[in-house]
């Protein structure tokens, strides 16, 4: 029998949760909202109680993703060169991606949910923002080109091949490929004399 009520205070974030897990396994566009009450064991209305439309829970889903992304491109622009500026955005972006496994890959490789996002004007100037930072390593086309190619591969390596690694790990590889792609160096580790 499914339920027509989820306690009040945990029920949004289970809302959210399996969002989350429906969204990765069968697009934005692919998940409903009664398949979403489906997977908590509610009724569709209880849904409706906290959210009346995928978008509006898709924005659920993604406002604490964007915030950190938020904090990441202040971050990186307050750095006075172009490569300091890109190194802070893409540790900042790849930092996000890694902690946000599931969600990365389906906000970057879900062409419903990047429509969607893109019509938030808000999350366009952001991420048009981010998309300058480390475009920016080399300036015109070839610096175009090189984010595009940053950007689709780390949303390819953050896949289902790559689930089991751990996150250190991940991390480390996702930097270091998108370091070469831009032609940036590895900041440089303080040593025992520093």
């Amino acid at each position: 029998m499914v339920s027509t009520a989820v306690r009040a205070p945990d029920s949004r974030q289970r809302f959210i949760d399996a969002a989350i897990r429906l969204f990765a396994r069968h697009s934005f566009a692919g998940t409903s909202l009664q398949m979403i009450a489906d997977e908590v064991g509610v009724t569709k209305s209880a849904v409706h109680h906290h959210f009346r439309t995928r978008e509006e829970l898709l924005n659920a889903v993604i406002e604490p993703l964007l915030d950190g992304l938020r904090v990441a491109v202040t971050a990186a622009e307050a750095h006075r060169s172009r490569p300091a500026r890109a190194e802070c955005m893409l540790t900042g972006f790849v930092d996000l991606a890694v902690g946000n496994r599931v969600l990365a890959h389906v906000l970057v490789g879900d062409p419903a949910t990047i429509e969607m996002l893109r019509s938030r004007p808000e999350v366009s100037d952001l991420v048009d923002r981010l998309f300058k930072l480390i475009a920016d390593t080399d300036p015109g086309v070839g610096g175009w080109i090189k984010a595009d190619m940053v950007l689709a591969g780390l949303s390819g390596g953050i896949s289902a091949r790559t689930r089991d690694l751990d996150d250190d790990v991940l991390r480390r590889h996702l930097l270091e490929a998108s370091r070469r792609t831009l032609g940036l160096r590895a900041p440089r580790r303080p040593g025992p004399a520093d």
